[in-house]
C-alpha cells in the first residue's frame, strides 16, 4: 500500500541523517496518514487514505 494521501497526493520526502562528522545516510520522512470514513464527490461513502493536512483544511467530508 503506497504512503500517498488520496486527495492532494502528497508523497514521502527524502533526505539524509546528517552526523556531526557530516557522514549522510538516507532517511525519509513520512506524511501524517490517516484511513477515513468519507463522502467522495460520487456520494458513496468509502474508506480513503487522507494526509491530517487535508482533514484540518476541509477537504474531506466525512461520513457519519
Amino acid at each position: 500500500m503506497s504512503q500517498e494521501c488520496v486527495v492532494c497526493g502528497k508523497k514521502p520526502l527524502y533526505g539524509h541523517n546528517v552526523s556531526h562528522a557530516n557522514n549522510k545516510t538516507k532517511r525519509r520522512w513520512n506524511i501524517n496518514l490517516r484511513r477515513v470514513k468519507a463522502r467522495l464527490e460520487s456520494g458513496e461513502v468509502r474508506r480513503i487514505r487522507v494526509c491530517t493536512n487535508c482533514i484540518k483544511s476541509g477537504r474531506v467530508k466525512k461520513a457519519a
